[in-house]
């Protein structure tokens, strides 16, 4: 998973992540580094690419040139664009593989993506079958399955729309979908409120399984249970990106510059960016990865080798809007909505 290049670091790190909130890995540092593959989906205009390079606190994807005025209003075809990022999370080495989709959702007729992205997933589900029934494995081979999707929401301050609920739905069965509000300052703190809301209604009320923090096992302390409470009540994750550097109080701090004043990137005041930043990279990173293993990947196997859709057979049985099949099948609790508040490879 290597295409694109980069530059050296030249965003400035996050300055809350390792202050405010103690290390939650719940692996042990590889010597080669773990690997954790993302896919970011969402339409152009967004802010996918800025978030990247936040995200890994330096150019991952440069910024595009301008092209031809004249062929602007043609949709170009939406694209599968690989970038493998060697990161260091509070001593554990991290091999960040990004897939990214330029041109999702810019055209009339997106039905082509919805397919595209659901093969391109179900691929990686069956090369790990067939390496697995493989008489002489390859001690080489590479895992390649998704881990997370991040999904970027365009803020429109109303609702989701049918694009946004046809692909995660079509998806939920098959990858943990993080939902995010792209470009989320151009919302007042009340509108984003609501919008926030209003998202996760219609998520409810669609049957969309989405990677709800769902409390493990294992999950047996308070802390872990209230951080899990914590951050399914901050879902979808409102982000804001940034590659412009202050200097505040002798410390660099991320931010985007308005005439009315600045948003602090790494503020949870003014940004979900570092709690979302901190569950990929930190806290999540363990679950993601254990339930694309053991939930995701097992239920595609089983219908793989059986020739059925446990999904669709057990929701047609019941209700075509359910949530709780998948919920059951995957261990992820139902998503309830939110209560209203009144008031290339990149080298480190």
């Amino acid at each position: 998973m290597k295409e694109g290049s980069g530059e050296e670091q030249n965003v400035a790190p996050s300055v809350y992540s390792y202050v405010s909130r103690p290390g939650s890995h719940r692996y042990k540092s590889a010597k080669k580094g773990l690997p954790f593959n993302v896919m970011l989906v969402g339409e152009s205009g967004l802010g996918r690419t800025t978030f990247l390079n936040t995200l890994c606190e330096r150019v991952v994807i440069p910024p595009r040139e301008a092209g031809n005025c004249e062929q602007a209003h043609i949709a170009e075809p939406m694209q599968f664009k690989h970038y493998t990022v060697d990161m260091e999370e509070d001593g554990m080495k991290i091999v960040l593989n990004i897939i990214d989709t330029p041109g999702f959702g810019d055209g009339i007729d997106n039905e082509n993506c919805f397919t595209r992205i659901q093969e391109y997933i179900e691929m990686q589900y069956d090369n790990v079958l067939a390496e697995e029934n493989r008489i002489k494995r390859n001690t080489k081979f590479t895992d390649t399955r998704i881990h997370a999707l991040l999904y970027f929401i365009t803020p429109t301050g109303h609702s989701l729309r049918e694009i946004d609920v046809e692909l995660m739905r079509r998806l939920g069965s098959r990858i943990n979908i993080i939902p995010v509000v792209g470009r989320s300052d151009s919302l007042t703190p009340r509108e984003l409120v609501l919008f926030k809301q209003r998202v996760m209604n219609d998520i409810a009320a669609n049957g969309i399984p989405i990677f709800n923090f769902p409390n493990s096992d294992d999950d047996e302390d308070e802390e872990s249970v209230e951080e899990n409470a914590e951050l399914r009540a901050m879902l979808p994750f409102a982000v804001v990106g940034c590659e412009e550097v202050i200097n505040e109080e002798g410390r660099p701090v991320r931010v985007r510059k308005y005439p009315w004043g600045v948003v602090q990137v790494d503020n949870d005041e003014h940004s979900d960016f570092d709690r979302l930043r901190y569950v990929l990279l930190n806290s999540h990173i363990a679950d993601l990865r254990d339930r694309t293993q053991n939930g995701l990947y097992e239920l595609y196997r089983t219908e793989k080798l059986s020739g059925t859709n446990i999904i669709a057979g057990t929701a047609a049985a019941t209700n075509p809007t359910a949530i709780a099949p998948m919920a059951a099948a995957t261990g992820s609790p139902v998503v309830q909505p939110p209560m209203v508040p009144q008031s290339h490879p990149v080298v480190a």
